[in-house]
Formats: structure tokens, C-alpha cells, sequence
């Protein structure tokens, strides 16, 4: 998508759903995407329970020493955004 570097989707503890999913996105540089259109760009090409429940935009992703993607790591940070 234009505006995005890359994104990593994680599931969060949510009251209603159990899990709520989340996005956590890093944008490109300059760039003013914003929650709403990543939201709308997603609505007809995802199922409405596999569409993020809230979008975090962040500077970079937590890497390992291997580069990858610290899913734990996020899901820690916003396991409180829902409140569960």
C-alpha cells in the first residue's frame, strides 16, 4: 500500500471478541497515511473479523538479531488497549 514500509499484525486481548486484531504499522517517510485509510483500503478485501480493530503507527518494528518481527514483543506493548 502506498505510505507503508511494512506492518506486522498481532492479536491483543479484547472483552467482546476474546482477541481483537491489531496492526502496528511503520509508514513511509513523509507520508500522511492515516488509520482511516488503511481501514478503508482493507474493507473489501478482508472479511470484517480479519480487519484490525485499532492501527498503531510506529517509527520501526522490534527485530530480533535474526531481523525478525518480535510479535511477542508487540503484544505485550497494546495488550491493554482494549482493556481485557
Amino acid at each position: 500500500m502506498p505510505g507503508v514500509v511494512e506492518s506486522a499484525v498481532i492479536g491483543v486481548p479484547h472483552p467482546d471478541f476474546g482477541e481483537g486484531v491489531t496492526a502496528v504499522v511503520v509508514r513511509t517517510k513523509g507520508a500522511a497515511i492515516d488509520e482511516n485509510q488503511i481501514t478503508a483500503a482493507l474493507e473489501n478485501k478482508l472479511a470484517k473479523f480479519k480487519q484490525p480493530k485499532k492501527i498503531f503507527f510506529v517509527d520501526d518494528l522490534p527485530r530480533n538479531a535474526m531481523g525478525k518481527v518480535q510479535k511477542n514483543v508487540l503484544r505485550d506493548a497494546y495488550k491493554t488497549i482494549f482493556g481485557a
